[in-house]
C-alpha cells in the first residue's frame, strides 16, 4: 500500500487483478497507519486473500507497531482474523507523544542476518 500509490491506486490495481482472476494479498510490515489502510481496502475489494502484518514478529522486539496506537483494539486480530471496526478514517488513534520520542531516539535499522545452524546464510 504504502510503495503502491496508496489505496486508491491499489484500489485500481485489484481491480485489474480481479478481472483477471488473481487475488490481493498485501504485503505491510511498515507501520500502524499502513496496516490500518491495507485493512480498510482488504474489506472493500473481493478478491482479498491475506494480509501481511508484523505483529509481534521477532524483529520487531521493543519496537512493534501497537507503540504507536493510543487504542491497540482495532488490531485485535484473533485466530487469524479481524473484525472491520466502525470508527471513522483508518479507525486507528496515533500516539503522537510516542512517534516524537521515538523520533528523538533515531534508529539504525538494518536487515537481521540469520543462519542456520551449520552456519550457511538463512534468509527471512
Amino acid at each position: 500500500m504504502s510503495h503502491a500509490g496508496g489505496i486508491s491506486e491499489v484500489r485500481r490495481i485489484a481491480a485489474i487483478a480481479e478481472a483477471h482472476g488473481a487475488t490481493l494479498a498485501p504485503h505491510c510490515p511498515l507501520g500502524p497507519i499502513a496496516l490500518a489502510a491495507s485493512l480498510q481496502l482488504a474489506f472493500a475489494v473481493p478478491n482479498f486473500l491475506i494480509q501481511e502484518q508484523s505483529l509481534g514478529i521477532h524483529y520487531n522486539q521493543g519496537n512493534d507497531l501497537l507503540d504507536y496506537l493510543i487504542d491497540p483494539a482495532p488490531f485485535a486480530f484473533t485466530g487469524g482474523h479481524v473484525t472491520r471496526g466502525q470508527a471513522p478514517g483508518l479507525g486507528i488513534d496515533i500516539d503522537e507523544t510516542a512517534v516524537r520520542h521515538a523520533a528523538e531516539i533515531g534508529h539504525r535499522w538494518r536487515n537481521p542476518i540469520w543462519r542456520h545452524p551449520d552456519g550457511s546464510f538463512a534468509e527471512w
